[in-house]
């Protein structure tokens, strides 16, 4: 897992062709004009969701992983919790691998997520994105799926 300032992009953007893709998304959309939706960055190996809601509970939230994909999560507005931990030896609750998506009942450690802030996820990182800190609030972010393979 990576948690940085996105004026400190550039730092992360040699990992992969893909990360760096996702990271010229991320700089150059508008996106907090940017309507909830699924937008293609390359064909199926990168896109983004733009998604808002409301931040939850802890006890509403479980862990999840994917597979195939590494997650760059930026915070557009708004403020969260995210819980991360490694994936070790923890048993899947629920697997939907169409979805690239496996929930966990597992504990992690809770880590702020402001505004103007990003986070990479990458296979062997568990995250529960969404719980509130003080109160529910609403969020708007982006996760830039980065198809591994």
């Amino acid at each position: 897992m990576i948690i940085d300032k996105l004026e400190n992009h550039k730092l992360y953007s040699g990992l992969s062709d893909r990360i760096a893709m996702a990271f010229d998304y991320v700089t150059q959309t508008d996106l907090a004009n940017t309507p909830i939706g699924t937008y293609e960055i390359d064909d199926d190996k990168v896109f983004a969701i733009v998604m808002e809601y409301i931040t939850k509970d802890i006890d509403e939230a479980n862990c999840e992983g994917h597979h195939a994909h590494i997650d760059l999560q930026y915070m557009i507005s708004g403020t969260e919790y995210v819980g991360v931990t490694t994936l070790t030896n923890q048993t899947p609750i629920s697997e939907d691998p169409e979805k690239d998506l496996d929930f966990y009942d597992t504990t992690s450690s809770l880590v702020k997520f402001d505004t103007g802030t990003f986070m990479i996820f990458f296979p062997d990182d568990l995250h529960m994105p969404s719980v509130h800190i003080d109160a529910p609030e609403k969020v708007k972010k982006v996760v830039v799926k980065i198809k591994v393979h």
